[in-house]
């Protein structure tokens, strides 16, 4: 009976401590739960700007004084055919632009620096193919010299003994420090005078404090514009292409702009905005 007893008992304290178990038992699954959830958090966090829903900032390099491609007027704002043009480009998108001026020998600084994402400035690809990863070319530009009407200078051969403009870290001035360029041509120039922008190289000449100027013709004509005491020479330095300079692994977005660029000027946007720019209009190879 003792022995019934007890069995009777220990089997009732075993349901009860298993009855009373029971409800813990939907604890066990909050873990997994939580391991299921833990790679979705992962991969939004993971994810490019466009498809976490966050708005690509598109900073655009240029040169703070390269008018008419891009400028910061006296109003403090900026203007110029490529600031306009990716302006544009950020609207097809939807991006966010973002203005990023400097002073042009600074340039490569900041790209590496990643204070921008790409050089778009005029910004000529010749002799320059392996140091970026390039758009397709926008426009085709000519090296010419601009001198006054009545400098008595009427060929390249007058330069002999003058002295010349040109701003650093331009193709002109890569031109005529290069062996395989005009070269030979500046060493028979009294002096190179380097400037910081073409805008106080023109302003020079128009002071008499140089005899020339080496400038592309894009440049040159918007310089000019309105003024009739200056021309070109006939005889040009050299012939070039402008486009996008990126860094060599930004392949991706390299491949964006071109797309951009291309459907702006299947719908006319580069056209309308080229108008704008008569001075390099006729050079435009996307319109």
């Amino acid at each position: 009976m003792k022995k019934m007893l007890a069995l009777l008992l220990t089997g009732a304290t075993v349901f009860s401590l298993m009855a009373c178990a029971a409800p813990a038992a939907p604890a066990a699954t909050a873990p997994e739960e939580a391991v299921e959830e833990a790679p979705e958090e992962a991969a939004a966090e993971e994810a490019p700007a466009e498809e976490s829903g966050e708005t690509f900032v598109f900073k655009h390099g240029f040169d703070l004084d390269y008018p008419p491609y891009s400028f910061i007027g006296e109003d403090g704002q900026i203007g110029g055919f490529d600031v306009e043009v990716a302006q544009a480009v950020c609207d097809y998108y939807g991006w966010e632009y973002e203005a990023v001026p400097f002073n042009w020998d600074a340039k490569d600084a900041e790209l590496n620096a990643g204070s921008c994402d790409c050089i778009w400035s005029g910004f000529t690809m010749n002799g320059r193919e392996d140091d970026y990863l390039w758009s397709k070319p926008y426009s085709d530009n000519t090296q010419m010299i601009m001198v006054a009407k009545d400098s008595g200078i009427a060929s390249l051969a007058d330069l002999e003994g003058k002295i010349v403009g040109v701003q650093t870290a331009t193709s002109a001035y890569d031109l005529l420090n290069d062996e395989e360029g005009q070269k030979q041509l500046a060493d028979t120039f009294a002096k190179l005078e380097v400037y910081e922008t073409y805008t106080i190289a023109f302003n020079d000449l128009k002071a008499g404090a140089i005899d020339a100027i080496a400038i592309d013709v894009t440049s040159g004509n918007f310089l000019m514009s309105g003024e009739t005491d200056y021309e070109f020479l006939a005889e040009m330095l050299g012939s070039e292409q402008y486009g996008i300079g990126f860094r060599k692994d930004d392949q991706e977005l390299c491949d964006k702009i071109n797309a951009a660029l291309d459907a702006l000027a299947a719908d006319g946007t580069i056209d309308k905005i080229g108008k704008n720019y008569p001075d390099i209009y006729d050079y435009l190879i996307l319109k």
